[in-house]
């Protein structure tokens, strides 16, 4: 073989090797790809499940505050002033958990909208959809929390100021 075809055969064989690196590295990283993206729907429907619980958490403390707001009016309206109040501060706590729904709900729809901004497929941007749905739901349940614990302070303000005795 002339010193020209060694160096042709050897430049292949240089080129056959990087070719086969790169193949390699390809795999590799293609392999990696299709993990991370199974990582990221499974965040995006955890997170959108997240988002739902929380929502419903935030229902459910909405309508303890609206008992609780029943409560108090209906212990005002016995004059019973301590039970009155602690309705009223039974409202205020289940207003506070509602708020820790909607900001859980919310931490998850962003987490969604996160993991959707990774990967555009179908089932990431219902997710995605769907947690700030549940974001919407807990948001408003908390807000009707707030004003439940709103009206059975109230009443309990009331039924304080009638069971004082008179001047």
């Amino acid at each position: 073989m002339s010193p020209e075809s060694e160096e042709i055969k050897r430049a292949i064989e240089l080129l056959q090797a990087e070719v086969k690196v790169l193949k390699d590295n390809y795999h590799v990283l293609n392999s990696e790809y299709t993990d991370n993206l199974l990582s990221l729907k499974k965040l995006t429907q955890t997170s959108s499940e997240a988002a739902s619980r929380a929502a419903k958490a935030a229902e459910r403390a909405a309508k303890s505050a609206t008992f609780c707001a029943e409560t108090a009016k209906l212990a005002a309206d016995s004059a019973i002033v301590v039970a009155a109040e602690k309705a009223a501060e039974a409202a205020y706590e289940s207003a506070e958990a509602a708020l820790e729904a909607a900001a859980a709900a919310a931490a998850a729809a962003a987490a969604a909208a996160i993991s959707l901004a990774q990967h555009a497929e179908d089932a990431s941007t219902q997710a995605s959809a769907a947690a700030a749905h549940a974001t919407q739901l807990a948001t408003e349940s908390a807000a009707h929390a707030v004003k439940m614990s709103q009206e059975a302070a109230l009443f309990a303000r009331r039924a304080r100021e009638m069971d004082k005795p008179g001047p």
